[in-house]
């Protein structure tokens, strides 16, 4: 096994996870230290580094596009010192960190891992349930319902309107986007069948972020509702695939289709169970769901 032991974390490879604990060290960011223990499995990972430096040098981990939810939610816009899948290397312990590096690469050659994207998450999220509170709200959610409540810094136009809770199943997508210069951040909310939404400031389903300390904390809510949501990469299913037919296909042939179709939704939420993103209790009812469209 291999592992690597620094004041910012700690990264063991035994040859099928990574698994990635932050440190105690105050410098540490707010959003690892919440997040806690990450274990990444082999097939998620795309690539390791390590870039030397005088003084720190740093490790890091490339996931495979769309493996992750938090990286998919983030896009790339995550603070790096939030970012869970660096860890800053003392000068000293260079040896190490590129022995790491090798026994990673070694892995993944040997295991032939396919390096390209995914059309499902590999890891299961933030544990739920979460709560955050940052900008002008609070974010809440139990793994079934997203609960947003509003604080004396709230629009009041927004406010008036008092808390608002909403299913997963009735969500189209969820952002989160920080503050930029003197543009504020936010956490979005879209429901499925609603109008464009209006500025954060007014959005009763945004939660509008200031730049402040706990904003990339509201990223956690997002992924963790992100992976119970179908992947953005996922084969479209039901109307999408009759479309999607070759001419002259005899309209006798849907109910086929939607059939293959729920297949497949049956077979991605046995995957998800799992690997651990979905609970037994989330897997039955989303299961029984299904089975009642057949």
């Amino acid at each position: 096994m291999a592992e690597i032991i620094q004041k910012d974390g700690t990264w063991s490879f035994d040859g099928d996870a990574v698994r990635i604990v932050p440190g105690r060290d105050k410098g540490v960011a707010l959003l690892r230290q919440t997040l806690g223990e990450v274990v990444v499995p082999l097939r998620a990972l795309a690539g390791i580094s390590y870039e030397p430096s005088r003084k720190a040098g740093r490790l890091r981990l490339r996931l495979r596009d769309g493996a992750d939810p938090l990286l998919q939610v983030t896009g790339g816009r995550l603070p790096e010192a939030s970012d869970p899948y660096r860890l800053t290397v003392e000068s000293d312990r260079s040896g190490v960190a590129e022995y790491f590096v090798d026994e990673v690469r070694n892995a993944l050659l040997l295991d032939q891992v396919d390096l390209g994207p995914v059309d499902t998450y590999l890891l299961p999220g933030p544990p739920v349930p979460i709560a955050v509170g940052a900008g002008d709200g609070t974010a809440a959610f139990d793994g079934d319902r997203v609960a947003l409540d509003w604080n004396w810094t709230t629009e009041e136009a927004k406010r008036s309107g008092g808390p608002r809770e909403f299913r997963i199943a009735d969500l189209r997508t969820v952002e989160w986007s920080p503050s930029k210069g003197l543009e504020n951040g936010w956490l979005r909310f879209t429901l499925t069948g609603a109008p464009p939404a209006p500025a954060p400031k007014y959005d009763p389903h945004t939660v509008e972020l200031f730049g402040f300390k706990k904003d990339p904390l509201m990223a956690l809510v997002a992924a963790a509702v992100a992976v119970r949501m179908p992947h953005p990469a996922a084969p479209q299913e039901g109307p999408a695939d009759a479309v999607a037919a070759p001419a002259g296909l005899s309209p006798t042939a849907a109910p086929a289709e939607d059939h293959d179709a729920l297949l497949r939704r049956l077979r991605e939420l046995g995957d998800l169970h799992q690997a651990g993103i979905l609970t037994a209790e989330e897997f039955a009812a989303a299961k029984q769901a299904v089975l009642q469209r057949f």
